[in-house]
């Protein structure tokens, strides 16, 4: 599978706010790494983390502002619309994704800057 779709299928699907379903896109050695805050490895770890920003029945958006592919790695900015807590949340991201050859998220970093994520949530 191309990797551009799957990262677009991925940023689409983390709308739905399904856990399961965005586990399903990552492989089981997959490291999911929030920059400023470090790094999850396995796929149970990173249901930990993920859990911590996917609320089912909440509203969620990965609003993808620019798009480049390069073989394996897909590279996204992108203001991600979440919610934290009790607060809607608007963060501007840029995000590094790595697809493996079966069509896997091997690997997914996000930098972000986190005094603006604090300052929407305080």
């Amino acid at each position: 599978m191309d990797p551009e779709n799957v990262v677009r299928n991925f940023c689409k699907a983390f709308e739905r706010q399904d856990i399961e379903e965005l586990l399903d896109y990552f492989s089981e050695e997959a490291v999911y790494e929030n920059v400023p805050i470090g790094a999850a490895t396995g796929k149970e770890a990173i249901r930990t983390t993920l859990q911590q920003f996917v609320v089912p029945g909440s509203e969620a958006k990965f609003e993808i502002l620019w798009l480049a592919s390069s073989g394996a790695a897909v590279l996204t900015e992108r203001i991600d619309h979440l919610t934290i807590g009790n607060k809607q949340v608007s963060l501007r991201v840029m995000g590094t994704f790595e697809v493996s050859a079966d069509g896997k998220l091997s690997a997914w970093r996000d930098y972000f800057d986190m005094a603006q994520l604090t300052a929407q949530i305080s």
